[in-house]
């Protein structure tokens, strides 16, 4: 689904567009969930805190954040990197080798000084420096790598290939494919939020239930097939369906506002979000 369907925005913005996968919610939510009991806060996945502040701890070397906050930097995008390296025609190996060079040589040469929020959207900035790696310094990286002497990263590359390989064949450019990982890696962050949320409160089951409500209409969910299952009356579910669009339209808000430079960017960059992932190339 497109923002530009509506002439009311925050209208699209309790659904998900077509063609996000509601299954691989499950992976990110074992992220956020692990490790928290009883009261305590879930700790949360790795895109929730990849907004301007971070950026800023993590390219200053003196703040104690420094290091933690370079590896959520480093998770939170791989991906997104090796699906672009990987469309831009590299081999699975050489795509692992070219993701890991790159973040190697981000922390080696301290590439985040450069970052100001002033330039605009964090991950615009991260590409163009991927890009003038590949161009100027990769085989400077890999000869390294071959003599043993570069830093080796924690990345989880070993799951690059499948994820890649789940993606459908098409005709999208490589920056197409780091926008739309972004955008799904976005989502996905959100639906963890919200099925944490739920379980917290003792309601994982009805989350899991009404998630597939998260797309199309209201007027065409099946909400008396899921009163029968859920054993509540069809106005309990009707109710329960509005609140958790209504939740999961201030989580991505709220996500949105955390990867943008001024609150002022927020409405442009949700309608860039499902422009994105309205792309069918």
């Amino acid at each position: 689904m497109s923002a530009g369907n509506s002439t009311r925005p925050d209208r699209g913005l309790a659904l998900l567009p077509r063609g996000v996968s509601l299954d691989r919610v499950s992976t990110s939510t074992q992220t956020a969930s692990a490790g928290t009991t009883g009261n305590e806060t879930p700790r949360q996945p790795v895109f929730v805190t990849t907004h301007w502040s971070l950026v800023l701890s993590a390219r200053d070397p003196q703040s104690p954040r420094s290091a933690e906050a370079l590896e959520k930097l480093c998770r939170a995008y791989w991906y997104p990197l090796y699906a672009y390296v990987r469309r831009t025609g590299q081999s699975r190996e050489n795509a692992e080798d070219l993701t890991q060079a790159f973040f190697a040589r981000l922390l080696e040469k301290n590439y985040l000084e450069a970052a100001e929020p002033e330039r605009g959207r964090f991950r615009s900035f991260l590409l163009m420096a991927l890009k003038r790696f590949m161009a100027n310094e990769w085989h400077k990286a890999h000869a390294q790598k071959r003599e043993g002497s570069r830093r080796c990263l924690p990345l989880p590359l070993d799951t690059a290939e499948t994820r890649y390989a789940r993606e459908s064949v098409n005709t999208a450019t490589p920056e197409q494919a780091f926008e739309k990982q972004w955008a799904l890696t976005l989502l996905e962050t959100v639906l963890s939020q919200l099925r944490t949320d739920y379980e917290q409160d003792g309601r994982g089951r009805l989350f899991e239930a009404l998630k597939p409500c998260l797309l199309g209409s209201r007027e065409l969910q099946p909400y008396a097939e899921l009163a029968a299952a859920l054993k509540m009356s069809e106005g309990a579910v009707k109710v329960a369906v509005h609140r958790l669009r209504e939740r999961y339209r201030e989580r991505l808000k709220a996500e949105i506002a955390k990867t943008v430079a001024t609150p002022a960017d927020v409405a442009a960059e949700l309608r860039h979000l499902f422009r994105v992932l309205g792309r069918t190339g």
